[in-house]
């Protein structure tokens, strides 16, 4: 039933495409903003004409859509440049971080939930809970500035903001991990503790299978599903939006530092052009996670 999930997607996008053609002429008009405040009203309505925002609201749209079926978006009105190749430029440095920060979470959540649940109410497994609802309580901004402050101006082991090498990626992935990793944990925790207490898990101990095979290639698989949800769910996330605070605060030259600022400037093009990618990126995402419940659990249906 993949043409249906396809289906599912276009539909989601067709949406998209409409309410950011309705919000982005909401939120102001881009004329205040490009031009000086003792514009008269012949400059002001020549500039509304070159923008085509003099047109009927029906024709603007028509316009909008025939442009979008060429992934042609116009230029960006602050930039002054095609608005897609700003876009193309950008979105690479924020998957890189996007991926970066939830292979961290992955990698550090699951061993730690998988501990935690081996002795439920042990001192590992409360430590984990306690640690793990303090990090989530953490803003993200105020976690960014007191690794800057540590390991960039204090101790001067990492640089505090760019991307211009390795190096620049580390604080900005951490910070951007650590909501991630915290509610994997407990969903990795709480899985492991449903899967150990079932009865396959009691056979294969009776029937002697070691231990650690029966957590990691039994009980893990198992759990693996939620854990994948949750996994993607905190991928895209990020990628629609969380990672605006990150990017500000490191100065980390992605897509969501690109969106503010084009928010700040009223740059409807551009706009348009970075909520329409990434609504593509949500629909690819969800789409590969469902091919990827199939590969790990043959009984899932599709349909």
């Amino acid at each position: 039933m993949i043409l249906l999930r396809l289906w599912h997607g276009a539909i989601v996008i067709v949406g998209v495409v409409v309410v950011v053609f309705v919000v982005t002429r909401l939120i102001g008009d881009p004329v205040d903003v490009m031009l000086p405040l003792e514009a008269t009203a012949e400059q002001r309505a020549a500039f509304e004409a070159q923008l085509g925002l003099d047109r009927p609201i029906i024709v603007q749209f028509a316009n909008y859509l025939w442009d979008l079926t060429k992934f042609d978006f116009g230029d960006s009105l602050w930039q002054d440049r095609p608005a897609m190749e700003i876009v193309v430029e950008r979105l690479p440095l924020t998957l890189y971080l996007v991926t970066v920060s939830i292979a961290i979470a992955i990698l550090v959540a699951v061993p730690l939930g998988v501990v935690a649940a081996l002795n439920p109410g042990g001192l590992i497994d409360r430590a984990t809970v306690v640690l793990s609802l303090l990090a989530l309580s953490v803003p993200q901004f105020w976690l960014g500035l007191l690794l800057i402050v540590v390991f960039s101006v204090m101790l001067g082991w990492l640089p505090s903001g760019g991307a211009t090498s390795p190096l620049h990626l580390l604080l900005p992935a951490v910070t951007l991990a650590l909501p991630a990793m915290t509610r994997l944990v407990m969903v990795v925790r709480s899985q492991m503790i449903d899967e150990l207490n079932t009865q396959y898990v009691k056979t294969a101990e009776a029937k002697g299978l070691p231990f650690f095979r029966i957590v990691g290639l039994h009980a893990m698989r198992n759990a693996a599903v939620p854990v994948l949800t949750l996994s993607a769910w905190e991928f895209i996330r990020a990628l629609s939006g969380y990672t605006v605070v990150v990017e500000t605060v490191f100065a980390w030259p992605g897509l969501g530092m690109v969106a503010l600022q084009a928010i700040e400037r009223q740059d409807l093009v551009l706009l348009q052009a970075i909520v329409f990618t990434i609504a593509v990126m949500v629909v690819v995402v969800n789409l590969a996670v469902d091919i990827v419940y199939k590969t790990i659990d043959p009984r899932i249906k599709l349909d």
